[in-house]
């Protein structure tokens, strides 16, 4: 079975199969998915080593929670799932937490030229690695993994008004430091 091309009735006998406890079907599983996951762990992580240290043990959690898949849905949104707050967790544990401060009605710089389109996907991802811990967990909640304020308030135990704050200044400090760019590089 190639590691690259694998289908449904494959992937769930390969989940079967770790179930029970083989440790090359769980090998295979891990060289299946580890290129997706190690991308989802970077965007959360302030280097390589932090991220390697998140996808280690959201690994753990999903080998040890499989059992909890119940087939219906994707497994790699499901893996996904379990990574991202392996993410949250292990930020709140590593982190320092800071003060939020809350920023009603903030304004935003013009945003006419595109700059974003001349950057490549490892410069705009590089730029929002340089984010405060904070303005990044929740840029990438939630415009990368698409979760409402709601639900990074009570995954990061913070204020809905808290989580907007923190996105609305990760967005403006993301602007900023493109715009920076930008100048330097014209």
């Amino acid at each position: 079975m190639s590691l690259r091309s694998i289908n449904n009735s494959n992937e769930t006998q390969l989940i079967t199969l770790c179930k029970q406890g083989d440790r090359y079907a769980c090998k295979q599983l891990f060289e299946t998915y580890s290129g997706k996951m190690m991308a989802l762990c970077f965007r959360f992580a302030r280097d390589r080593n932090e991220a390697e240290d998140i996808m280690q043990e959201g690994f753990v959690r999903v080998f040890t929670k499989l059992h909890l898949y119940s087939g219906t849905g994707s497994f790699e949104s499901w893996m996904k799932r379990v990574i991202v707050n392996t993410a949250i967790k292990y930020r709140q544990k590593h982190i320092v937490k800071h003060n939020y401060i809350e920023l009603d009605n903030l304004k935003f710089m013009d945003n006419s030229e595109d700059i974003i389109d001349q950057l490549s996907k490892e410069e705009i991802l590089k730029l929002i690695q340089t984010l405060p811990d904070g303005y990044r967990t929740v840029f990438n909640l939630y415009v990368m993994e698409g979760y409402s304020h709601k639900d990074i308030g009570k995954a990061l135990g913070i204020e809905e008004g808290t989580s907007r704050s923190q996105l609305a200044k990760a967005r403006n400090l993301l602007k900023k430091k493109l715009l920076k760019l930008y100048k330097l590089a014209g």
